[in-house]
């Protein structure tokens, strides 16, 4: 991990100095330097950096750009592995929001986002809302992968095991 953060860095420098730190191309890498320090879990670390990577993709592509809405979603990660449950739902909702806008709602991307939508109610105990979001992401799996699909059936798994147990 300590070759990867090398390499992260030396890459940010060079693309800093090429093209200026609100391109894509420094920005996709400060993204992927907060989702290393999340793996890490430098927590601080990982939050400044997906803090500048979305402030610069606000800046450079707008607040409904894909790229922004990566890195809305990885900063919800973040707020969620912290137990920062308010502002994990509230950075999701703004992730769902912009994806169903971008993408639609049958998208991967949004599906995602609905799927940690689930996660996150279960693990506050709302159960309810947990299975509303696992039930939008298995029918929009099944639809964009199909019924046999690894991410259709995780998600059938997780709602025959944490949903609805003994069913």
């Amino acid at each position: 991990m300590a070759e990867a953060e090398a390499m992260y860095r030396r890459a940010l420098e060079g693309e800093d100095k090429a093209w200026g730190p609100e391109q894509s191309s420094p920005l996709d890498t400060v993204n992927n330097l907060g989702i290393l320090y999340k793996d890490q879990g430098k927590m601080a670390e990982a939050e400044a950096m997906y803090r500048r990577a979305l402030e610069g993709y606000e800046k450079a592509w707008g607040p409904e750009h894909t790229s922004t809405l990566d890195t809305i979603n990885n900063l919800g990660k973040l707020y969620k592995n912290q137990g920062k449950m308010a502002e994990a739902e509230a950075t999701y909702r703004r992730a769902l929001e912009g994806y169903e806008k971008a993408w639609g709602p049958k998208h991967t991307s949004t599906l995602d986002t609905v799927n940690n939508l689930g996660v996150l109610y279960a693990d506050q105990g709302k159960m309810a809302e947990a299975e509303a979001m696992y039930r939008q992401a298995l029918e929009g799996n099944e639809k964009a992968w199909g019924p046999e699909h690894t991410s259709t059936l995780n998600t059938v798994t997780i709602i025959n095991t944490s949903i609805r147990p003994g069913h």
